[in-house]
């Protein structure tokens, strides 16, 4: 595996005494063989398919390559309808893979679509992507595992109208792929019954698990991502998950020393990275560790609360808006910085004899002014005492970005084994979706109605 883990300022040699003792990994060791056995054993079963997700079938890698060659072809534009795992996904790839004014730039220049992911369902911006794009050159991706999402849904119901009044009837149903379960759910009966194009989840993978599946991999295709490399990346990261030391399984290990900066009461985790392309990196990640580890109740029934609230930065520009509270403010906070060894291209800071001003810059590259950065905004956080890791890519490319999400994956399965949490489940989310159901006014949600309009009876502590 490419990636590497620093984690010195993680420790008591750096930080201090508000570091982890070498000890730790003597004193954990039959929890973390527990928690790594316990991850291992369940691949590829139950809410853990998506251990198995890099080795797709030779026959579905065809259809998904076909499709992207077609739809890469023809689209001027390509709309993802998702929301939560079916959309971040997407966005924290293309974020790193396409240029970064992607949608800016002429059609020969990209050579791919422009791309769009629709995530809410805020009126004012499916207006704005009617004012955005041409729905007679768009095509559309919609994506819900249950098929029942009632925000996919609601999108797709309003995109497919307006998409058959502009091209008609027979050529909307070309340009619509729908990517959900087989073989159940509202969306799926509507896809077959319409002829859409059906790509399919399997059962086990969770939508922030899903990236590698279908609901990532048909949208990279149609954008000419190369999938093969992001796979291949992927499973680097899961053979490395297999390795049983935890000082030497860079997943296993900062699964460890999250644990373990929890019961220190460190409670935020903030994902900083330091380049633009790994930006929504933070998004990604800030779902998959929230959604999974967030729990009332442990395996055994236990009240727990268990839980870190992950937190999200970009270097330098939050140098200049939160990093004063991470170094002075409370002890509260691990801090992963996300860096690339390499990048893929560098301006050079003028040398100009005309300016008579900033010496101290002239002829230094851009590339290293953000690393000195990142180096310097650790450094102060290990002089305050303040624990922080750094992730490390060797460059910005399909294969690695494959790896580095695949050991988010692994380091939250690992984390919530060691916490003894149900790591797959959102029990959390579910109440709202009910609730959300019954004042839609979806049959069988009555007693809910009646539920949530009883819990907003009052108007007492109301202002205005």
């Amino acid at each position: 595996m490419k990636l590497k883990v620093d984690y010195n300022n993680m420790m008591r040699p750096s930080v201090g005494e508000r570091g982890i003792d070498e000890s730790v990994f003597a004193n954990n060791a039959a929890a973390v063989k527990a928690a790594h056995e316990s991850v291992m054993n369940a691949r590829g079963k139950g809410w853990q398919q998506w251990c198995d997700s890099p080795y797709i079938s030779d026959a579905e890698l065809k259809k998904i390559t076909d499709y992207g060659k077609r739809v890469k072809d023809k689209a001027e534009s390509y709309v993802v309808l998702g929301i939560g795992g079916s959309a971040l996904g997407a966005i924290a790839v293309t974020g790193a893979l396409l240029h970064l004014r992607h949608n800016e730039q002429p059609r020969e220049k990209r050579n791919a679509p422009k791309f769009y992911v629709e995530d809410n369902i805020d009126p004012e911006r499916m207006n704005a992507l009617f004012d955005t794009v041409d729905l007679k050159t768009a095509y559309f991706n919609v994506i819900t595992k249950s098929g029942e999402t009632s925000e996919t849904l609601s999108q797709f119901l309003i995109i497919y109208d307006a998409l058959k009044k502009a091209v008609g009837v027979d050529e909307a149903k070309k340009r619509i792929a729908v990517t959900t379960t087989i073989g159940k759910g509202t969306l799926y009966n509507l896809a077959v019954k319409e002829g859409f194009e059906i790509f399919g989840i399997e059962g086990g993978v969770g939508g922030r698990f899903s990236v590698f599946s279908p609901v990532g991999l048909v949208p990279f295709a149609a954008l000419g991502i190369d999938i093969v490399a992001f796979l291949r990346g992927a499973a680097a990261a899961s053979k490395a998950a297999e390795d049983k030391n935890v000082r030497t399984n860079a997943a296993l290990l900062s699964a460890l020393l999250q644990c373990e900066s929890m019961k220190k009461g460190l409670c935020i985790n903030v994902m900083m990275p330091y380049a633009d392309s790994l930006k929504y990196m933070s998004d990604f990640y800030c779902q998959l560790w929230a959604e999974s580890l967030g729990k009332a109740v442990d395996l055994n029934g236990n009240t727990v609360h268990a839980g870190q609230t992950p937190a999200k930065a970009l270097g330098v520009t939050d140098q200049h808006s939160q990093v004063q509270l991470y170094t002075e403010g409370p002890f509260d906070k691990v801090v992963t910085f996300l860096t690339a060894e390499k990048f893929r291209g560098d301006c050079v800071i003028s040398d100009d004899k005309s300016v008579d001003a900033c010496d101290f810059l002239k002829g230094h590259t851009l590339g290293e002014l953000i690393t000195a950065e990142q180096k310097a905004t650790a450094y102060a956080l290990t002089k305050a005492g303040r624990l922080n890791f750094n992730v490390i890519l060797s460059e910005v490319n399909a294969e690695t970005v494959g790896e580095l999400l695949m050991y988010f994956m692994y380091q939250t399965a690992f984390a919530g084994a060691l916490l003894n949490i149900d790591t797959f489940n959102q029990p959390g989310v579910e109440e709202g979706k009910k609730a959300t159901f019954a004042m839609i006014g979806r049959k069988g949600y009555e007693a809910k109605l009646a539920e949530v309009n009883a819990a907003f009876h009052s108007d007492k502590y109301i202002v205005g």
